[in-house]
């Protein structure tokens, strides 16, 4: 079997590739198609998006509004009395909830929950004070004491409420929460920007929001303070207002932000900032925030990331250390960081048409951040190792409870992040079973995917089209994939790589089939050796997904189990096991080991895991 060398986590050395110097990027400007045009029917993520409907989405709300007192603190705030419960920040959670309430009602309309999120909206406007101001926790401990502590995540808090807001309006068309949020925007405009106050979110989140604000009202001022707050980093500014020791690393304000060049201090911090000055840099057509995502980007995926694609290896800080410092025991991962990847990986992508952003996103989102919910959707990862002594569970609810109202709002949009259109293109970007309907070019078009991935490697795509649709077809060869086939209407044929995709130039018309074949062996996968914590072990990968072994089913000698260059593979499809999934048995002489894929343990019973095995030359 063929080995292939990390650099230092498995996704770009599976496919050959070597770090290259950042380059300037161009924009090409590909424009996803939205989850409400894309219906998923395939047999991995359907369970998954019925389980978020069925299980999740009821579990955060009784969370919310049963278990801890975050719809009451709304409540409260609307009469200006009583207590705040749970953590500064708790809005938050709320206002994500919603939106993966919203996106929920998007491809499955329920009247009932359409109702609750309804009664959830009265109670933030009823909570709005009159200049605008929405915050739970200052409302109820002191409005004098606001927009003093840039620690306190005001600006956090109203970027997620701001995204609920445009979520729920092009659910429902229904602006009741969106108003809110304009008025929330405007009050901060009324206090910070040119000329007026200086101001550093401590935790970034409003910048990405009010791009988004700025696109479904086109008011070009919410684009500008959202390029405002990310400009206000480096300068000292960050020192004015806070609590405690002050590190400007873990704040990423330790450099104006077209210097950045290594990812540091607090993971998903990183990834805000780094979303929103993506959406910012595709706008404003900013090659400095491009150039400067690039070398962070580098930073990020050849010497900070997990095979896993979860990124902030350390628990001090939840976030970064040093370069390779990638601990697998004590390995953070936060689930939160994981679905960020995604949503950063998805915008590069979107202004470069790289097929090497998708991969990544693709590791993250089906091994790091697809490991963050159980199997019935119930119970939550906040922190994702890559190795267990048998102590590591997921839990119903936390404290702080960033990652399953997180969970709660990406699964439902998974949709998202299959295709793309441009000007000369359709981008086939995942593989997952689906039915989507959108204009190119003001004409209409079906696609129709048929996959079993990630299982299997096969691909069918039939076009449907009322006239013919004149574009390239550009599908993503994954960087697992060593050997594949493509043929139209059943004739094999051979298409040119661009930047990872194969280009299919046509005339397509009703009834054309594009069929993919990807060959997807077991591969053993090693890591940099300036990862300490690897040395003399190795990684089982299949397609996009990364296997463990389980103590519950390698019982006899785990801490012994080792693969070896004579070790063989065998791999099944076994559909009593963990809903589903292919198992792989490695074959050592006497011993034989069973894995399963990341993304699935701990969902029996206790016991040890781990992903990097020890490997005997």
């Amino acid at each position: 079997m063929k080995q292939y060398l990390l650099l230092p986590l498995a996704c770009f050395a599976l496919c050959g590739c070597q770090e290259q110097p950042a380059k300037e990027t161009p924009f090409k400007m590909i424009e996803q198609v939205d989850f409400s045009h894309v219906k998923i029917t395939d047999n991995f993520w359907s369970p998954r998006l019925k389980s978020h409907v069925t299980t999740t989405l009821p579990v955060c709300i009784d969370q919310i509004e049963n278990q801890t007192g975050r719809i009451r603190n709304f409540e409260n705030a609307a009469k200006g009395e009583g207590e705040h419960s749970g953590i500064f920040f708790d809005d938050s959670d709320v206002y994500k909830a919603l939106e993966g309430m919203a996106y929920s009602l998007i491809n499955n309309p329920d009247p009932e929950l359409e109702k609750k999120a309804d009664e959830w909206i009265d109670k933030f406007a009823a909570a709005q004070q009159p200049d605008g101001y929405i915050n739970t926790f200052y409302t109820l401990t002191g409005l004098d004491k606001r927009w003093h502590n840039m620690d306190k995540h005001e600006m956090y808090c109203a970027g997620h409420m701001i995204e609920a807001g445009v979520a729920y309006y092009q659910a429902t068309g229904k602006r009741k929460l969106l108003d809110v949020c304009i008025r929330m925007a405007d009050h901060m405009m009324s206090l910070f920007g040119p000329d007026k106050r200086h101001w550093v979110p401590r935790h970034e989140e409003i910048e990405l929001a009010l791009v988004k604000l700025y696109q479904v009202t086109n008011e070009n001022k919410y684009l500008d303070f959202a390029n405002w707050l990310i400009e206000e980093r480096g300068h000292g500014h960050g020192t004015m207002g806070g609590e405690g020791n002050w590190d400007p690393f873990y704040y990423q304000d330790e450099k104006p932000v077209r210097e950045m060049t290594d990812i540091a201090g607090h993971a998903v911090r990183c990834m805000y900032l780094y979303c929103g000055m993506a959406d910012v840099a595709a706008l404003k057509k900013d090659t400095g925030y491009v150039e400067a995502l690039n070398r962070l980007w580098d930073d990020v995926v050849y010497r900070n990331m997990y095979i896993t694609g979860g990124i902030g290896s350390s628990r001090h800080n939840e976030g970064f250390t040093e370069d390779y410092d990638l601990p697998n025991l004590d390995a953070y991962c936060e689930t939160c960081a994981s679905v960020g990847m995604v949503f950063w990986n998805q915008r590069m992508n979107q202004f470069t048409g790289d097929a090497k952003y998708i991969n990544v996103l693709e590791r993250s989102m089906y091994n790091g951040a697809l490991a963050g919910t159980s199997l019935a959707g119930d119970r939550f990862f906040y922190v994702n190792p890559l190795e267990s002594k048998g102590d590591h569970h997921r839990q119903a609810w936390y404290g702080c409870a960033c990652c399953p109202s997180q969970i709660s709002r990406f699964l439902p949009s998974i949709g998202n992040y299959i295709y793309g259109t441009s000007h000369d293109a359709i981008w086939i970007n995942l593989y997952i079973g689906n039915k989507a309907a959108f204009k190119v070019d003001g004409k209409e078009i079906e696609l129709h995917q048929e996959t079993n991935y990630p299982w299997d490697g096969a691909v069918k795509l039939t076009i449907s089209t009322s006239s013919p649709v004149q574009k390239e077809m550009r599908l993503r060869i994954p960087d697992w994939c060593k050997q594949y086939t493509l043929s139209v209407n059943g004739t094999e044929t051979k298409a040119p790589i661009e930047k990872g995709y194969a280009v299919l130039n046509g005339n397509w018309k009703e009834g054309d089939i594009i069929v993919l074949n990807m060959a997807m062996p077991v591969e053993i996968v090693a890591a940099d050796p300036r990862v300490k914590g690897n040395i003399g072990k190795r990684a089982i990968q299949r397609g996009p997904l990364v296997y463990c072994m389980e103590e519950t089913d390698n019982a006899k000698d785990f801490d012994k189990s080792a693969i070896s260059p004579a070790t063989s593979f065998n791999n099944r499809f076994d559909v009593s096991l963990l809903n589903g999934v292919v198992t792989i048995q490695a074959n050592n002489g006497d011993q034989k080991l069973s894995l399963i894929p990341y993304y699935s343990w701990d969902n029996r019973e206790a016991g040890k895991m781990k992903v990097w095995i020890d490997y005997k030359e």
